[in-house]
């Protein structure tokens, strides 16, 4: 048999946010949004933000057919 328990839940209260804080979440993320999207879709070694290096290019180059980028 299987017993159901009828004990109340407590009740939700919704978490606010003040507009400043989540003007705060909303511009950090869409800078690492941005920096994000520039690592993977943009970056190509030789126009890269470190100089001639590859490291990032080549780290995230299978990601970057993945998503449809072309970069050859």
């Amino acid at each position: 048999m299987s017993s159901v328990s009828t004990s109340p839940r407590p009740a939700s209260t919704p978490v606010v946010l003040p507009v400043s804080k989540s003007v705060l979440w909303l511009v950090g993320t869409a800078l690492i949004a941005l920096a994000v999207y520039y690592f993977i879709g943009v970056d190509q070694g030789a126009v890269s933000v470190f100089g001639n290096d590859m490291h990032v290019h080549e780290f995230v180059h299978d990601a970057r057919h993945f998503l449809g980028f072309p970069c050859h």
